[in-house]
């Protein structure tokens, strides 16, 4: 405050000395600086939820190359430089330990990047987001199930492969929950192409449902080791506050997009007949 009345002080007798000095003598022209030049434009990476993080790597080379061809110049961002990026980090809101597989963690949504932009820099800004969107999720209904923050996580995943409509999201969270509780294996496909590397427009073979890949939720009871993509917030909401119903089976309809759900083992056997299953 004190600086600021000295400098108002000495303006005002400058002010006067320049008027008392008026008449014939030319005023010196103002001095004029350029404006700095505008920021460069970032490019733009989206991430979908339910990517994995080989999708993520995908898309990052595909980015990179639009990048390279729009602007003439190399860019520092690459899928191999992303994938080892995400071998390994800590998760500062999970926990303090170094993981070993980020798969879950690099949350879904769209980057900003400049030329010069790292893979660490876009891995560090995924983990930021996944944390910020992590923290606003109350855990407390699935601690009451003996449910960990990463079986939460990995079931959200499982939710992103599973879902096409977003209100059955509690749905599929719920027929989880209820299968774990009973110990009856959860035989999800989307473990499965997970494990096996079977792309969503591929048929599973008869002989896949039979592999031992610990991601067979047909054969192994529980959950699969990890997370099997990276889930986005609605999702993970889904996963720590699951729909109360009673429902233990769930199959795809007709329109490939919906799914029906039941409690009854016979209700749902019919349907598996009524509909071209099997």
């Amino acid at each position: 405050m004190a600086r600021h009345s000295l400098v108002a002080a000495v303006s005002g007798a400058v002010l006067a000395l320049g008027a008392a000095g008026c008449g014939s003598a030319t005023s010196a022209p103002p001095t004029t600086t350029a404006p700095p030049p505008p920021p460069p434009k970032p490019f733009r990476i989206v991430f979908p939820e339910g990517f994995t993080r080989q999708q993520m790597g995908a898309r990052v080379k595909v980015v990179a190359k639009i990048a390279e061809r729009e602007r003439h110049r190399p860019v520092r961002l690459n899928k191999p430089a992303y994938l080892a990026a995400t071998r390994s980090a800590v998760v500062r809101c999970f926990d303090r330990t170094r993981r070993t597989n980020l798969e879950g963690f690099l949350f879904p949504a769209t980057y900003d990047f400049l030329r010069k932009t790292t893979a660490r820099q876009l891995v560090k800004a995924q983990l930021a987001a996944f944390c910020r969107n992590w923290d606003s999720v109350n855990m407390r209904y699935a601690r009451s199930k003996n449910l960990t923050p990463y079986d939460v996580l990995t079931i959200a995943s499982m939710i992103e492969g599973e879902a096409a409509v977003p209100s059955e999201r509690p749905l599929i969270a719920a027929v989880i929950y209820n299968r774990l509780h009973a110990r009856i294996s959860l035989g999800i496909d989307a473990t499965l192409r997970y494990g096996l590397h079977i792309a969503p427009t591929e048929s599973i073979h008869q002989s896949q449902l039979h592999d031992p890949t610990p991601y067979n939720t047909r054969l192994h009871l529980g959950l699969p080791p990890t997370p099997i993509s990276n889930p986005g917030l609605a999702a993970i909401r889904a996963a720590a506050h699951p729909a109360h119903v009673d429902y233990l089976y769930y199959a795809r309809k007709k329109d490939h997009r919906h799914h029906f759900f039941t409690a009854s083992g016979t209700a749902y056997n019919q349907f598996l007949a009524q509909n071209g299953y099997g």
